[in-house]
């Protein structure tokens, strides 16, 4: 990695993508206090530039010139997308780092496409879009210091930043909080739906749901206690959480909810191979 320190500013940030995770981002930074025609998106989707435009971004169907006078081109397509924008984008963005939050696709693969190794690859969530995510993070060794410190702003508004030290970390990253959400949803489900079994109405289970996950999550992060411990203190021998929790130890559910992570991390290294090629 590059130690150069010299602070780092974007005068201007390009997309390539306007979707969800675009727009979470782009959210942030207006958020930071950016100029909105500091940001340029590419999208060739008539509904998408308009709604970006509306917040007075600038936006382009197909890429052009403009790119040349980006200092960070954000990479928001669907991999499978990828390679073919690159043939229109890479000659406009040789000066440019490059940050790419596309699923699987290989920082090697970018590298050889786009003619840099100025790249950081990101893993974020989608609690990004309510400023509650968490973004992996991989640099490059030629990604400065100081390009590290710029990438860290620019995730900051849409919640918290892990860098990783090297990319295949980017697998589990993506299998424990990339997909995270979707399990964590799938609980609250299942609760809403107990509830619903024992007699309550769908609008009391999800309030119980919510806000039981939600505390949970603020205690887990504000006391010292590690969750084994802080189940331990609310688990008495004989009780009603001493049962509920036999029952899922019973069931394998630990064991089954680790096993499915480990499949989402394999998942995440074969899309990888597929995407790489």
């Amino acid at each position: 990695m590059s130690t150069s320190t010299t602070p780092t500013s974007f005068d201007l940030i390009a997309f390539v993508g306007g979707g969800n995770m675009a727009s979470a981002i782009i959210g942030g930074l207006l958020r930071q206090g950016r100029k909105p025609e500091s940001i340029l998106v590419i999208d060739p989707g008539e509904a998408a530039r308009a709604r970006l435009a509306a917040q007075g971004l600038r936006t382009q169907a197909t890429p052009d010139a403009a790119l040349s006078g980006a200092n960070l081109v954000v990479w928001a397509v669907k991999p499978q997308q990828f390679k073919e924008a690159t043939s229109q984008v890479a000659s406009f963005t040789q000066q440019a780092l490059h940050y790419s939050v596309m699923a699987g696709l290989r920082t090697d693969d970018m590298a050889r496409l786009l003619g840099t190794g100025r790249i950081v690859r990101a893993m974020p969530n989608t609690p990004a879009l309510v400023g509650q995510g968490i973004t992996g993070l991989f640099a490059r060794p030629d990604v400065t210091v100081a390009e590290r410190a710029a990438i860290d702003a620019v995730v900051q508004p849409t919640g918290q930043a892990l860098w990783v030290g090297q990319e295949a970390d980017l697998d589990a990253v993506t299998a424990m909080s990339g997909s995270g959400p979707a399990y964590v949803f799938y609980f609250i489900e299942a609760m809403v739906q107990a509830g619903a079994d024992m007699g309550l109405s769908p609008e009391q289970g999800r309030a119980l749901a919510l806000a039981t996950f939600a505390g949970a999550t603020a205690l887990a992060t504000q006391s010292e206690d590690s969750p084994a411990t802080l189940r331990e203190k609310v688990t008495s021998k004989g009780g009603t959480t001493y049962a509920a929790l036999t029952t899922l130890e019973d069931a394998g559910v630990k064991a089954s909810f680790i096993q499915a992570m480990r499949a989402a991390q394999k998942r995440a290294s074969e899309l990888g191979d597929e995407f790489g090629r």
